[in-house]
């Protein structure tokens, strides 16, 4: 059986710092697995947090857990490999997979903020728009439609024939492009349609969505705007920190080898690390049982 390899060369200096890049980021992929699984876990075993607001935080944050497994155990193999490759299917399968965990984010914080919206600017009607039914299709919907937008421009890609077999980054994002005899121009428009209705449309109707909020609260009590404040506040600075690093993997290609490999760690470290921090001691509810969990260990002990 034939298998075509694509070579990674955008890990810098490896021979050198192979066992400090490997301890490094398994030492970042733990730390994001337990704390991301451990808000998760206390969503999913408190019933008080069985509410569309913590079911949607939960959801992100098993998408930050899904987009680094795409990544990570990969690239901890390859630190310790004496060459870097990949197969061009596995390769193409990343790629989708990493737009896929990536687009969802937007998704499900553009979910996150109509919920927002209609917890603040029609609390009566809270709980007759926002059932937990509809919460899961949201969630369903907000990992099926980046699958719609993904799957069939990957089957396209895995037809077409290759005349570079080396790709300039550490795992495979957008600059597969670049690996195929003929249809950049293609690759370039498919890119940016899926860029359109995946990122920019979510992030337009957040924009959106929270101008209506800050209208709204800012009419309002002093305890409806910290009310406000205290909810949407670890939404904005998720949505701040993710849009910065969508904002390196679309420019990425621009830079030397040095400052891409540096980025590219930042893009895959920061935001799935940053969630379940910033929602672990911003979101009162469940940081109290976050306190309340740890004291108990503390006395078991």
């Amino acid at each position: 059986m034939n298998v075509t390899y694509i070579s990674l060369d955008g890990i810098v200096e490896i021979e050198k710092y192979r066992y400090f890049y490997f301890f490094m980021m398994l030492t970042f992929y733990i730390l994001i697995v337990c704390s991301n699984c451990t808000i998760i876990s206390l969503i999913v075993i408190h019933k008080n947090l069985h509410e569309p607001m913590y079911i949607f935080i939960a959801s992100l944050l098993t998408n930050s857990v899904l987009f680094s497994t795409n990544i990570y155990p990969k690239l901890l193999v390859d630190f310790l490999s004496k060459e870097q490759v990949i197969s061009f299917q596995a390769c193409l399968l990343q790629n989708m997979f990493f737009y896929l965990f990536g687009g969802s984010e937007f998704f499900l914080l553009a979910v996150m903020s109509y919920d927002r919206y209609v917890s603040i600017c029609k609390p009566l009607q809270y709980a007759i728009i926002m059932k937990k039914i509809k919460a899961i299709v949201f969630v369903g919907l907000a990992w099926g439609v980046p699958v719609c937008h993904l799957v069939v421009p990957v089957i396209r890609n895995s037809k077409k024939e290759l005349c570079s077999f080396k790709l300039t980054g550490i795992f495979c994002n957008n600059s597969i492009n670049y690996l195929f005899c003929a249809g950049l121009g293609e690759q370039i428009i498919s890119g940016v349609i899926i860029l359109v209705n995946v990122a920019i449309l979510p992030l337009l109707f957040i924009i959106f969505t929270y101008a209506k909020i800050l209208i709204v609260v800012y009419k309002s009590s002093r305890k409806v705007r910290g009310k406000a404040a205290q909810t949407c506040l670890p939404h904005l600075l998720v949505l701040i920190n993710y849009s910065c690093l969508a904002i390196y993997d679309v420019t990425i290609s621009d830079f030397s080898k040095t400052a891409r490999f540096i980025m590219t760690l930042q893009m895959i470290m920061y935001n799935p690390l940053c969630n379940p921090f910033i929602y672990g001691l911003k979101m009162t509810e469940i940081y109290k049982h976050l306190k309340n969990e740890s004291m108990e260990t503390f006395k078991n002990k």
